[in-house]
């Protein structure tokens, strides 16, 4: 066992076992939960229609639709979303931003209650709190992280957020079809393609938890398998029905 046996060397192996996983997700999580709902939704669709014995045809039409109506509609529902929390964010810094203005020793006051809170002696924190309330900007952005836990020049971005979701939709629908336009005539392929993209979409959701590749992909691929064999069942029940 290698020993330690100076400043920098403990530096180093303090920084090199001490970094952490993006617990946000970034990108990838948006991305990856997109094109799982993807994929589950129109292999479900699908295998349902499937199930009630009815055209190739049939079945391509309804998968394409299935893709295209479900990836506007996750790019608008996310587009709305996105773009009421940030008006909604943007109306609480013009709040902030206002009593900045009015009031500039009342927030410098409690911007030093706020540090004397977390343990810092009161005159430090006072002084901390004069200082960074020079800049007015500088000041919003520490107010609004303190009192609000946001970052006014990280806020999120409607476009991007609608752009992407229906991206990742539609490339996770894309799946189950894909077979079909490729010249199949059963449904098995495509289940067993869409099942295969499960399992990696689970295994990509890894990166962003603590749990194993394979745990994150089985998990998928059970429910999944377990959403296409219920509505397979469900629409030969209702095909027969019907019929």
């Amino acid at each position: 066992m290698a020993i330690i046996d100076n400043e920098a060397t403990l530096h180093e192996a303090h920084r090199d076992n001490h970094t952490h996983r993006d617990v946000n997700g970034g990108w990838l999580r948006p991305a990856v939960f997109g094109a799982m709902d993807g994929l589950v939704s129109n292999l479900a669709l699908m295998t349902g229609v499937a199930g009630g014995s009815v055209s190739q045809h049939t079945i391509i039409i309804t998968g394409l639709a299935g893709l295209a109506a479900g990836a506007f509609s996750m790019a608008a529902g996310e587009y709305t979303s996105v773009a009421s929390q940030r008006e909604l964010v943007e109306a609480e810094l013009d709040v902030e931003r206002r009593e900045l203005r009015r009031h500039p020793q009342d927030e410098e006051d409690e911007l030093a209650a706020l540090y004397v809170a977390r343990g810092v002696e009161p005159e430090l924190a006072r002084e901390v709190a004069r200082q960074l309330s020079r800049d007015p900007e500088q000041a919003l952005e520490i107010h609004a992280r303190e009192e609000l836990g946001i970052d006014p020049g990280d806020l999120p971005s409607p476009l991007v957020a609608a752009v992407s979701s229906f991206g990742s939709f539609a490339l996770g629908a894309l799946l189950p079809v894909l077979p079909y336009l490729l010249g199949a005539t059963v449904l098995w392929p495509a289940v067993l393609l869409a099942l295969a993209g499960l399992f990696g979409c689970g295994a990509v959701v890894a990166k962003v938890t603590a749990r194993t590749w394979w745990f994150s992909g089985l998990r998928q691929l059970a429910l999944g398998g377990a959403a296409a064999g219920v509505t397979y069942a469900l629409g030969s029940l209702f095909g027969t029905a019907v019929g």
